[in-house]
């Protein structure tokens, strides 16, 4: 599900599997913004940054969906 904008705090779904991220860290890198992600329930997990898709007032995690409002987190 495309958010409008991606913030620290935000709970991501990792496609494919059932892992829960949280975006911990935005920044802009050149010409691209990443997010940096941690696997929720697991603090020595090293974090994963992801690019951030912009696309019609919309931003996506590349690989991921929102959980938040569906409540499947």
């Amino acid at each position: 599900m495309p958010v409008r904008k991606i913030q620290v705090g935000q709970v991501w779904q990792k496609d494919g599997t059932s892992e829960t991220f949280l975006v911990t860290k935005i920044y802009n890198e050149a010409l691209t913004t990443y997010a940096v992600l941690r696997r929720t329930g697991d603090e020595m997990a090293p974090p994963v940054r992801v690019r951030v898709t912009h696309s019609n007032q919309t931003a996506t995690l590349e690989g991921f969906t929102f959980t938040q409002e569906s409540g499947d987190f």
